[in-house]
């Protein structure tokens, strides 16, 4: 049996290579590529390397190569057909039919995708012409250089009913065929064809070969019923199972190592001017699983742009149930919130891309989002409603399907209710009391009930501290997470032999800061690829990386003089004693943040009962912390 070769795309699309692989070789990523030992041949060195971005592997020793469907057929004994089968199924891919005339249909789908590049082709020359002056008035205003216009195809359908049929009727294209594409208005009732977009900036929409398949438009009309319209679904266009920009930003979204989804496709745009070149957008519709999927074959955690305000937030928590039942280990989202209301395109446009990086880089992972979706949700304050709260919390771990990962969300969040409810016992195991007033002050307000169960000022309570002022965890100086960053990294370049140990732990690490989180994934790669290493040698192999220069800034810093215990001269236990300690405090540290940031915009927004009792628990929490005193040692 053949298959039509939009399916055998469509499955490749879905599965990536270094997954399927990586079930039978234990594999490193070593740049672009992941390397591994032969599954062919009895090496010791590895020579067999994959390719997600080329959808490839090569085996150097024994010669062989393919997909990943020849991998299966290799590795597993399997024909074509069940190889495809296989995939098929995991992709969640119905094998098509066996018809006879599936090759028809793929000459038939060829031949609309050449409709759609002539399409593509009338509306780029249309944008230039005289016709197009109002379009490209609003393409300026929106701070598009000729360069990006072009590289993105951009283009013009003119006002007139019958511009694009006209021009493809010349072309020899037949109304049907204009019609199967999406292009055109017509049926049994409608007495004249006409153009489906018209008046609108035009968008080309391709697949991830970057073929043209369907298109978006603008309304320049004010008084247009649709500001976007979309191409509808054709036998080439479904828009649940694909995303603006894929092709673009695949190679980009594997060196960065994750994948941004906005909102727009403006936003796409505006962001690659900017030079983040790794976004995508949903056509037209909510994030589906399809769209979850694709992402995560770019990266294993994407990044979803929302607006920071009721309705972003609404929007993300949408996303978050979304993808709960998907969850798989190493498998997640992470979600930026964007300041003031901007999009993507506003924030690169009047600030820069490097504003747009500040709020990808501070982006939170998946479980703060479920947590302030629950939290957010009601009040708090009897302890029927505290019950409540659990149980709804119980339902939320069960939608995740995988057994792993819900058994970790489900130890999170208790943490978290516990912490949320003050259950912490002092002397003696008796609970203490809870005394709104001695944490007040921190944030940007302090706030007591007033009239009508709302939340006015204390005018009674004192300012935040000094002490608590210049805490690393509110300033973020040097002391802070950046520092702690350096520490962790700083010690292991001293002491490689406790990569042995904990090259896990410091994979987990969530690291902010760009360079050191390309030196930590390098010193990860050559630990595994040479252990053991000694301090020199892993000083060498950086610097055969280009990462030397990183490394001494590292060891010039002033900020790690009095940190004894990370310099080649302290012992090993020396260093693994406070290498654990500093990975303590920097996961505890990012963990207060997040919830910090989230408690103070939920009471921001609702001054309400559970809010003013989630902050004042953190805020417990920060003055027991020797982080608060700025403590490092």
């Amino acid at each position: 049996m053949s298959f039509p070769k939009g399916f055998l795309d469509e499955l490749k699309a879905r599965i990536r290579v270094s997954e399927v692989v990586g079930r039978k070789v234990k594999l490193i990523r070593r740049g672009r590529e992941f390397v591994g030992l032969s599954p062919f041949t009895n090496e010791k060195s590895p020579s067999f390397t994959v390719n997600d971005d080329k959808q490839f592997w090569h085996c150097f020793s024994s010669g062989e190569h393919g997909d990943v469907i020849k991998f299966l057929e290799k590795t597993e004994n399997l024909s074509f057909i069940e190889a495809v089968e296989r995939l098929a199924s995991e992709a969640g891919l119905e094998m098509p039919q066996r018809d006879p005339h599936h090759v028809e249909r793929a000459r038939e789908e060829a031949s609309l995708i050449d409709v759609m590049e002539m399409a593509a082709a009338f509306f780029r020359e249309k944008l230039q012409a005289g016709v197009g002056a109002e379009a490209r008035a609003y393409l300026d205003r929106r701070g598009l250089k000729r360069e990006t216009i072009e590289k993105f195809g951009l283009g013009y359908a003119p006002e007139d009913r019958h511009a694009l049929i006209g021009y493809l009727t010349a072309k020899g294209v037949k109304l049907a065929q204009m019609a199967e594409a999406g292009l055109i208005i017509a049926g049994p009732d409608i007495p004249e064809p006409y153009d489906r977009f018209r008046n609108r900036v035009m968008f080309p929409i391709a697949d991830a070969r970057g073929r043209t398949i369907a298109f978006g438009g603008r309304a320049l009309d004010s008084e247009a019923k649709a500001k976007y319209l979309n191409s509808p679904e054709t036998p080439l266009f479904h828009k649940g199972r694909g995303l603006y920009n894929l092709d673009r930003a695949r190679k980009p979204a594997y060196d960065a190592g994750t994948v941004i989804a906005v909102e727009g496709y403006m936003d796409v745009i505006g962001m690659a001017q900017g030079g983040i070149e790794n976004a995508v957008a949903p056509l037209g519709t909510a994030l589906t699983e399809d769209q979850i999927g694709l992402m995560w074959r770019m990266a294993p955690e994407p990044i979803l742009c929302f607006d920071g305000d009721k309705a972003g937030l609404r929007a993300a928590f949408r996303a978050v149930e979304r993808v709960l039942p998907l969850l798989k280990p190493g498998h997640s989202l992470r979600f930026a919130m964007l300041p003031g209301g901007k999009d993507p395109d506003d924030l690169v446009r009047e600030e820069g891309g490097d504003a747009m990086r500040e709020v990808l880089a501070a982006a939170r992972p998946l479980a703060d989002m479920v947590w302030e979706k629950e939290v957010s949700a009601g009040t708090w304050d009897t302890p029927e409603r505290r019950a409540a709260l659990e149980a709804r919390i119980e339902e939320v771990v069960g939608q995740i399907a995988d057994p792993k990962v819900k058994t970790h969300y489900a130890q999170d969040l208790r943490g978290r209710i516990a912490r949320l409810f003050g259950r912490d016992r002092g002397q003696g195991g008796a609970r203490q009391p809870y005394d709104r007033g001695r944490s007040a002050g921190f944030g940007r307000q302090s706030w007591v009930p007033g009239k009508g169960g709302r939340f006015v000022r204390d005018p009674r309570l004192t300012p935040v501290t000094p002490e608590l002022r210049r805490s690393a965890l509110v300033q973020d100086k040097s002391a802070g997470v950046q520092k702690m960053e350096q520490l962790l990294l700083f010690v292991l370049l001293n002491h490689p032999e406790l990569l042995e140990e904990y090259c896990e732990e410091l994979a987990r690490v969530e690291i902010r800061t760009p360079a050191l989180d390309r030196l930590r994934n390098e010193i990860i790669d050559i630990a595994a690829l040479h252990a053991p290493l000694d301090r020199e040698a892993l000083k060498n192999h950086l610097v055969s990386r280009d990462l030397a220069d990183i490394a001494h800034r590292l060891e010039g810093g002033a900020a790690l003089a009095s940190e004894r215990f990370a310099w080649p001269g302290s012992s090993r236990e020396e260093a693994e004693t406070g290498f654990l300690h500093t990975l303590e405090r920097h996961h505890r540290t990012i963990t207060l943040e997040a919830e910090l940031r989230a408690a103070e915009r939920a009471l921001a927004e609702d001054m309400n009962e559970a809010n003013w009792t989630r902050l004042q628990a953190i805020h417990a929490q920060l003055e027991r912390s020797e982080l608060v005193e700025g403590k490092t040692e």
